[in-house]
């Protein structure tokens, strides 16, 4: 069992043997159990813990992990990097309203060059994500990240682009009438067909 005079390395040592959901149990409950924990020990265990929920594709019990080492970070920069995991995590699983407040955690953190290399960096995780589901074929997925990409603020050459993305899925899906909208839609406004 794990105790609060370990060093990282036993703890590692600790915890190489056993399987992944052993792990999580050993380190959760290590976590509630001691509350005198080094900072250093702390950050540890919840990366520990964000690793190994990743790595199980338990998503949204990562980005809980990257949002407890937002909270305990020190500096501005590991905050930041911390809740952009988060975000990144909580788009993957699909949750974009909280990856929305995970967001808003990191730009709250940042300076304004800052803000903008943050939402940057969202905005293209969105696109890459819906790219990644349209390989899969994964096409309900994809349509609603195009969806929310709308939402973000995106030049209109990029609505431009994303609502051809989503005008194909519709077809794609069998959407027929938001289709016909749609395309009325671009036609009148941007004359490409």
């Amino acid at each position: 069992m794990l105790n609060k005079n370990m060093s990282k390395q036993e703890i590692e040592e600790e915890l190489s043997e056993k399987g992944d959901f052993v792990q999580i149990d050993y380190l959760t409950n290590f976590l509630k159990k001691e509350h005198h924990l080094g900072f250093s020990l702390r950050k540890f265990l919840y990366s520990k813990l964000a690793e190994i929920y990743e790595r199980r594709n338990m998503l949204v019990d990562s980005a809980k992990m990257f949002d407890k080492l937002g909270l305990i970070s020190i500096a501005f920069s590991e905050k930041i990097k911390n809740y952009v995991k988060e975000t990144k995590l909580y788009i993957k699983a699909g949750f974009f309203d909280w990856a929305d407040g995970a967001m808003k955690k990191a730009l709250n953190q940042a300076n304004e060059m800052e803000k903008q290399d943050i939402y940057f960096a969202i905005k293209d995780f969105y696109k890459r994500q819906a790219e990644v589901y349209e390989k899969e074929r994964r096409r309900n997925h994809a349509l609603r990240i195009y969806e929310k990409l709308l939402e973000l603020n995106v030049s209109d050459f990029e609505k431009q682009e994303i609502k051809k993305k989503i005008l194909e899925l519709y077809e794609k899906l069998g959407k027929l009438k938001e289709y016909f909208i749609l395309k009325k839609e671009i036609t009148r406004n941007y004359n490409i067909f």
